[in-house]
């Protein structure tokens, strides 16, 4: 068996609002992906993010990193359960590896 590997300045980058931006790492045959997310200084995610069909993890790389109620500084790890939600966001910017087990 072989290792995936990527390296993020490889991956190709999608912007998913103005400020925020999803760098593909990986992604597995039942939908599970990994990804780096990057948020600058005062963006925002347009609306709620709702975690479906299954749940996110996330682990804040630098930055600090708000989910439009707390702020979560670097070495943060965040479980939100499937049907949770939250407004991804950051004052100061932030880098996220993000987790999707579910797809």
């Amino acid at each position: 068996m072989e290792f995936e590997t990527t390296a993020t300045a490889d991956a190709p980058v999608h912007q998913l609002f103005p400020g925020i931006r999803l760098r593909p790492l990986w992604k597995g045959a039942n939908g599970a992906s990994a990804n780096v997310v990057e948020i600058d200084a005062g963006a925002c995610w347009e609306g709620k993010d709702v975690h479906e069909p299954g749940p996110e993890e996330v682990y804040v790389v630098s930055g600090v990193f708000n989910d439009g109620f707390n702020d979560f500084p670097a070495g943060s790890f965040i479980h939100a359960p499937a049907g949770s939600w939250h407004v991804p966001q950051s004052k100061t910017g932030c880098v996220l590896f993000v987790f999707y087990p579910e797809g």
